[in-house]
């Protein structure tokens, strides 16, 4: 160890290239404790690693040096009527926000009594939108009538990149002599979001050639990735994904210690009324919280938790009660590729009944996008229901220190 120590401070070896060298598990070694030495810190917990190196440090991650653990709790177990998702589920939530899996799982047992939540997909497409430059607006608009008058030769160009990627939808618009096309793609069970890059680049050199626009980025914005945007509320990205439960008035008053009309006033002046008023994109109480734990655990991109957080809360008045639903817009999830192959996140996958690809291709990614949808909807009622018993504060007190 230190040879190569010696190496890396007079430069002739580089700390990325470590693993051309040596095994990953020594390579991770040896650049830890060159950290360890100039920054003057320990560096052991780090250092305990339970998962795989050989692949990680090929696909996941570059310069590692160990693993930073997040507290696994469970919620559950929460009953879930979906096309894809169907029984009870335990939620892994992935946190160190004292308090989180405690409300999520107060919000699971009352959907349970209340007799379970209905959750759809209402649509399915991750995007690329890539910026092309033209030489006029009317360059622009020739380019656009291409792309109009062209989408099959496109889509062949573009499906010729990918086993399951199937380009459904092109969105087009302009701003001066720039034109943005917005490529929508099914991905099977994967996110997709390299296999739409992938594609949209093919589909975008067919442009090029055909109507001399100039390509300036393959992504120009218009996906719009990981970045809060109306266009993914609007048109969706990813899952766009609903659920939602009947509650009685009995249910609100024994579980939640409220009553359907605090509950109802919360959140239109906290989630509608007060999201507005502050110009947000989401309309909800704490969607992103749920969604950041389940991502963690189950080796989504936790930077799509930014897509994630646009849900919309609704409550409308019922019989007896009200119905609460959660409307998801943008859900990029995926249970094959980017972080699910790692194997603590892999085993949080299996709890839900969804590692590694689905039969049909693409189910378990819906499934997947159901369950949590349902985990955002108990999230959701918990804490709705905390802030209208004005509860919010106590249990912080107790849980969150």
């Amino acid at each position: 160890m230190d040879d190569y120590l010696r190496r890396i401070r007079d430069g002739s070896l580089k700390l990325y290239a470590l693993e051309k060298e040596l095994p990953p598990g020594e390579a991770v070694q040896v650049r830890r404790r060159f950290v360890e030495e100039e920054t003057g810190i320990s560096l052991p917990r780090i250092g305990d690693c339970s998962i795989d190196l050989d692949s990680v440090v090929k696909r996941n991650c570059e310069n590692m040096i160990g693993t930073v653990q997040v507290p696994v709790g469970i919620a559950g177990p929460v009953l879930i009527s979906g096309e894809y998702a169907s029984g009870k589920y335990f939620l892994p939530l992935a946190t160190t926000e004292g308090a989180l899996v405690a409300s999520v799982n107060r919000g699971c047992g009352l959907i349970t009594a209340a007799g379970g939540a209905e959750v759809r997909i209402l649509s399915d497409g991750m995007t690329r939108a890539p910026v092309f430059a033209t030489d006029s607006v009317v360059h622009a608009r020739e380019v656009v009538d291409f792309v109009k008058t062209h989408e099959d030769e496109i889509r062949q160009a573009a499906e010729a990149t990918t086993r399951h990627g199937k380009l459904t939808d092109i969105q087009i618009t302009t701003a001066g002599t720039s034109v943005f096309i917005r490529f929508c793609f099914t991905t099977g069970d994967a996110m997709g979001m390299n296999m739409v890059t992938i594609a949209s680049e093919k589909a975008a050199e067919l442009i090029c050639q055909q109507t001399d626009a100039r390509l300036v980025a393959l992504s120009g914005n218009f996906c719009t990735d990981k970045k809060p945007a109306a266009v993914n509320v609007v048109l969706g990205r990813g899952k766009t994904v609903s659920a939602g439960v009947k509650l009685t008035d009995d249910q609100i008053r024994t579980i939640l210690k409220t009553n359907a009309s605090s509950l109802l006033e919360v959140n239109t002046r906290k989630n509608l009324v007060g999201s507005a008023r502050a110009g947000s994109l989401g309309f909800n109480a704490h969607a992103a919280n749920i969604i950041a734990a389940i991502f963690i655990a189950c080796g989504q991109d936790p930077a799509h938790v930014v897509e994630g957080s646009l849900c919309i809360t609704t409550i409308d008045q019922a019989p007896d009660g009200v119905y609460v639903s959660v409307t998801l817009p943008a859900l990029p999830v995926g249970t094959v590729g980017g972080g699910t192959g790692v194997a603590t996140q892999a085993e949080c996958l299996k709890i839900l009944g969804v590692s590694g690809g689905g039969d049909p291709p693409g189910s378990h990614a819906k499934k997947l996008a159901e369950i949590i949808a349902v985990g955002v909807l108990a999230g959701e009622l918990s804490l709705l229901g905390a802030q209208a018993a004005q509860h919010l504060a106590r249990a912080h007190k107790e849980l969150g220190r």
